[in-house]
């Protein structure tokens, strides 16, 4: 069985259920719309953000079967995400997701920010309708942050300034701040505590930070992930293994890193990768992702075993430990 077929184990029943509710909840009016939403919807990803929100749902209340609110959580959450990426690929350009045409690159930037605003609203509307202001409040917190994340990477970008500190911010901010959402949602969705939902909101942040450290290093290998290899370097981004190699380098090396990523030219990127490695980059991010790694178990430790908390250390080290 696969890992993630192994995660979902105790949740499939409410998975199936969900993807059910999911597609009739991207119905709409417009027939380019549902081409479009259908689309999107068939070459959907592993689906981690639902995941997590009915695992930690699932966890603190330990019951067989979860409320509707459970359900409109996971949509929620998952609802807003596809909204990022549609969104993503717009500002970045890309012509490819996870394998597969993006819908800019099939449909146009007019349509596929149109199709984003669709599904953004349609995920604030569900809660309106519902009544769920308090997950409306998270949820609104984290594209808050989301766009706060992106706009910072922008700016230093531009400037190609960032520090290690800055760098944890934008991070925290632009990734870890959803998954984040996700535990709190599943928390407050299956009516936890004040203490249980600031606990897993906690929990999702270390999870989400480890996994975009992860995410950083794919861009210094050699498998094709859905991004080519050295692409973070081009768009002038600078994540860990760089910011490291910067912090341990001489004058004239610095010099040399900077003005290569500044010249965006593939030799040059190359030789930057490889010297990244050579110094030690690489190495301190695995190190660092082993430290959240641990931070993150440690955090669900604090909860009461049952087979939910299983799946979610499974999903936590499936997060660090995968190479695709």
């Amino acid at each position: 069985m696969k890992i993630i077929e192994q995660i979902k184990s105790p949740i499939k029943k409410e998975m199936d259920l969900f993807e059910e509710k999911f597609s009739e909840l991207m119905i709409s009016e417009v027939p380019l719309l549902n081409r479009i939403t259908h689309y999107v919807v068939q070459r959907k990803g592993k689906q981690m953000r639902p995941m997590l929100v009915f695992l930690t749902a699932k966890m603190i209340s330990n019951q067989t079967k979860v409320s509707e609110k459970v359900y409109r959580a996971a949509s929620i959450i998952e609802l807003i995400h596809t909204a990022t990426l549609i969104h993503d690929d717009i500002v970045d350009s890309s012509s490819k997701r996870r394998g597969f045409f993006s819908i800019n690159a099939l449909w146009k930037n007019k349509i596929a920010v149109l199709v984003g605003d669709f599904l953004l609203s349609k995920g604030m509307l569900l809660c309106i309708d519902n009544d769920d202001f308090d997950l409306l409040k998270i949820i609104s917190k984290s594209v808050k942050d989301m766009s706060q994340g992106e706009l910072l990477q922008i700016e230093k970008a531009r400037r190609l300034d960032i520090d290690e500190k800055t760098y944890y911010e934008i991070i925290t901010k632009k990734t870890a701040s959803l998954i984040s959402s996700c535990c709190a949602l599943g928390a407050t969705s299956s009516n936890g505590s004040t203490k249980e939902i600031q606990m897993l909101e906690q929990l999702g942040k270390k999870i989400g930070i480890a996994f975009q450290l992860k995410d950083d290093l794919f861009d210094y290998g050699k498998k094709k992930i859905g991004k080519p290899t050295g692409i973070d370097l081009r768009e002038k981004k600078l994540t860990l293994p760089l910011i490291y190699a910067l912090n341990n380098s001489s004058e004239p090396k610095r010099k040399w890193l900077i003005n290569s990523v500044k010249s965006g030219e593939k030799k040059e990127l190359d030789r930057v990768i490889e010297y990244v490695k050579e110094i030690g980059g690489i190495d301190y991010t695995k190190n660092q992702i082993k430290k959240f790694y641990k931070y993150a178990l440690n955090d669900l430790n604090s909860f009461k075993d049952n087979k939910y908390k299983e799946s979610l250390k499974k999903l936590i080290k499936y997060v660090i430990k995968r190479d695709y």
